[in-house]
């Protein structure tokens, strides 16, 4: 039985609003989770099954980063806009406006991974752990291990991906069936794709504003304000205590996840047999023993 979610808002961020759900009691003995979703772009649906660990006294944060979900829509400002910088203020934030800035964890997926890895290079005095999931610290590195994946896939998907990415075709039906092969092999293997994944995958789909800004198209041409980001060289600043989570048919690979274990002085690494982008949808079960021993050992 899930507990019901106990609060759904939204706060004042600069002249804009964030939403955000809280499952569970804030403040009651164990900190609280944050949940940043991935994209940039996506939404928190996805990671909705992280509020299983309210169950167990973890309340749990979730919220839609702006320009996305519940939050506030902007779909006319350019791709200056969209920086790195404001998502970071947004996170800090919905922090302080939830009272929580003296106790909590962060949980990073995806793009989420590094924003929540430079949230703690600030040495927030109340951040107790950081949890980075599936989640690149080099877009550079990103791109080379996407081109490696992709070199993997069937000669007429990867001539049908080219072919458009040539022309601009993104929304051709061929070009989103050619696509969907990399991401049933690399993002879900779960199928049919679970509800909550399918959510977040349409409110990009409605919106794609801040996505197509800094990501590109889809997950593996990153053509846009990201591409030569990394956050490598200021791992090392990170002194929180640090669980690192990919899948072995992750489309973060080993490769894209192993500055964090490198940087990062004691993070433990583990990595889930049976998922590739989303364990948490792919071997629930594990994933929810996994991030409970972690917090157990805050």
């Amino acid at each position: 039985m899930s507990p019901d979610p106990s609060a759904k808002g939204t706060v004042p961020f600069r002249e804009y609003r964030t939403w955000y759900r809280v499952t569970g009691e804030l403040g009651a003995g164990r900190p609280a989770v944050v949940a940043v979703h991935g994209g940039p772009g996506s939404t928190h649906d996805y990671l909705l099954p992280l509020a299983r660990l309210a169950e167990d006294g973890w309340p749990v944060v979730h919220y839609d980063q702006l320009g996305n979900g519940g939050s506030t829509h902007l779909p006319d400002k350019g791709a200056e806009f969209w920086t790195v910088e404001l998502f970071e203020e947004e996170l800090a934030n919905l922090i302080a406006q939830l009272g929580i800035g003296d106790d909590y964890v962060l949980f990073g997926q995806s793009w989420g991974g590094p924003l929540c890895a430079r949230h703690a290079m600030t040495a927030p005095a109340g951040l107790r752990g950081l949890v980075i999931a599936n989640a690149p610290a080099s877009y550079p590195v990103w791109l080379q291990e996407m081109a490696r994946l992709r070199a993997q896939l069937p000669p007429d998907v990867q001539e049908a991906l080219l072919r458009h990415e040539a022309a601009g075709t993104y929304d051709s039906e061929e070009y989103l069936a050619a696509m969907r092969v990399f991401y049933d092999r690399h993002v879900c293997r779960v199928t049919p794709w679970p509800r909550d994944f399918l959510s977040s995958f349409m409110e990009i789909y409605n919106d794609p504003t801040v996505y197509y800004a800094m990501n590109g198209p889809n997950e593996f041409h990153v053509i846009g304000s990201l591409k030569d980001w990394s956050i490598v060289e200021d791992l090392h600043r990170v002194r929180t205590p640090t669980l690192l989570i990919s899948g072995r048919h992750d489309e973060a690979t080993p490769a894209v996840v192993q500055p964090y274990h490198d940087g990062i002085p004691g993070a433990r690494w583990e990595i889930f047999e049976e998922s590739s982008h989303l364990p948490h949808l792919e071997e629930p079960e594990r994933f929810l023993a996994v991030m409970t021993d972690f917090l157990k050992s805050l």
